[in-house]
């Protein structure tokens, strides 16, 4: 693990700038890969939005003033283009062929190695609105904290705990339906 003051130190030095990003992106993109490919669900899709989160970061390394944690604001940036990527791609389909179409995709998808329930339970969570589906992905998977999810949504934890709450709720209803 790096010692984030020294890397965002590193960051605002231009003789160094390069070098801090480059370990800066070894550090953190594979807790990014995971966190985006959860919301997006294919692997192609989701080396793509990583790639546009560093490329967000990286043009706006200058402006961070570090008020938060350098792994919360890439992860801010993360979820974001996560999300413009899902709206983006909301608008090309209907609903009813994006729920098919995730699940088609996830089946076929050769960096899936899921069994048949763990295909399921992705379909499950692919199923959920995109707050939801964030909020179970970081308290499921990334055990987060409620508290450091409102950091970093800017949500309170009441109603991060009721999203949380729900999606638990239709994940287990889909199963049932689904039995």
């Amino acid at each position: 693990m790096i010692d984030e003051k020294t890397l965002i130190k590193q960051l605002s030095d231009s003789s160094q700038k390069e070098a801090a990003f480059t370990r800066l992106v070894r550090e953190y993109q594979e807790p990014l890969y995971w966190q985006i490919r959860r919301m997006v669900l294919v692997h192609d899709d989701a080396d793509d939005v990583l790639q546009n989160t560093f490329i967000k970061a990286w043009s706006a390394i200058d402006s961070f003033r570090g008020e938060s944690r350098l792994q919360t604001w890439l992860f801010r940036i993360a979820i974001n283009e996560s999300l413009n990527f899902l709206s983006k791609k909301k608008q090309v389909l209907s609903l009813d062929q994006e729920d098919f179409g995730a699940a088609v995709s996830l089946a076929s998808d050769s960096y899936f190695d899921g069994d048949e329930l763990q295909q399921q339970f992705q379909t499950a969570i692919g199923t959920l609105p995109e707050k939801q589906r964030l909020v179970f992905n970081l308290k499921y998977f990334d055990e987060m904290k409620y508290e450091d999810m409102s950091d970093l949504l800017g949500t309170s934890i009441g109603a991060l705990k009721a999203s949380y709450h729900h999606a638990v709720k239709k994940i287990l209803a889909f199963f049932e339906n689904n039995d």
